[in-house]
């Protein structure tokens, strides 16, 4: 078996599993542990999937438990992402104080926003940087900088969002539930999560469909406090939901 095709082997099993051990991935395709440790150490790398200790998990199931790598997570369901994007820009009118937050599906909306007359404050450098490149009224909170996220968390962001009262905001979801409500798997950036959503007027979950019947580690908000606009596979019993918007790829 040739190389390349063998590490799309893996990651076939991995994908249609959820996980996969070592020993599991050996005996499946005949080769040694140590074979399969160097492989799994490659697709780590190449953000194909997630090495853990024993196996190997999806991108998706690992980012149930961490943040994902800005470099992780860019190309993940991003026809998904697009379409949602594309709805959730004209959202935006020219009087608006809208609020993004850090999540990867909030970068792709930053391409589809029209609105310049709008003013804009997130809690992302990344996003602050690419809006203010183009010519956008932007504000960045203070805080400390999480180097996976590029989000500002802590007391000075905190502070911050305090003095502001948003018309419109728009956030990404981890995990989306009726029972848990909307999760992330990181604490200090769940709480500029919740208060930003606390201090807007109307919020936007942007989630493609693999996010809903999933738990992350903690809460920033209940199920019912946002409109959730998604794309995908969407669950049978999320279509009966008043604040589920589905839009089509």
């Amino acid at each position: 078996m040739l190389a390349e095709e063998r590490l799309a082997r893996i990651v076939d099993v991995v994908g249609r599993q959820g996980t996969a051990t070592v020993p599991e991935l050996a005996g499946l395709l005949g080769i040694s542990e140590s074979t399969i440790r160097r492989d799994l150490d490659k697709l780590d790398q190449a953000h194909r999937l997630v090495k853990v200790h024993g196996g190997a998990t999806t991108l998706e199931s690992a980012h149930l438990t961490r943040d994902l790598t800005l470099e992780e997570r860019h190309g993940l369901h991003a026809g998904e992402k697009r379409a949602i994007c594309a709805h959730a820009a004209p959202l935006v009118g020219p009087d608006d104080l809208v609020y993004l937050d850090a999540g990867s599906t909030v970068e792709v909306l930053l391409s589809h926003l029209a609105e310049r007359r709008a003013r804009y404050v997130t809690d992302s450098v990344s996003h602050a940087t690419m809006l203010a490149g183009r010519g956008f009224n932007v504000t960045v909170l203070g805080g400390e900088l999480k180097s996976a996220t590029e989000a500002l968390v802590g007391p000075d962001a905190i502070a911050t969002l305090s003095r502001y009262h948003f018309t419109i905001g728009f956030w990404g979801a981890n995990g989306i539930t009726p029972e848990s409500g909307f999760t992330s798997p990181e604490s200090n950036e769940a709480l500029i999560k919740q208060l930003s959503m606390e201090h807007t007027a109307r919020r936007y979950v942007l989630a493609d469909a693999t996010k809903f019947d999933s738990t992350s580690l903690v809460g920033f908000g209940p199920f019912s406090s946002a409109t959730i606009i998604t794309c995908g596979d969407v669950p049978e019993r999320y279509r009966a939901f008043d604040n589920v918007v589905e839009v089509s790829l």
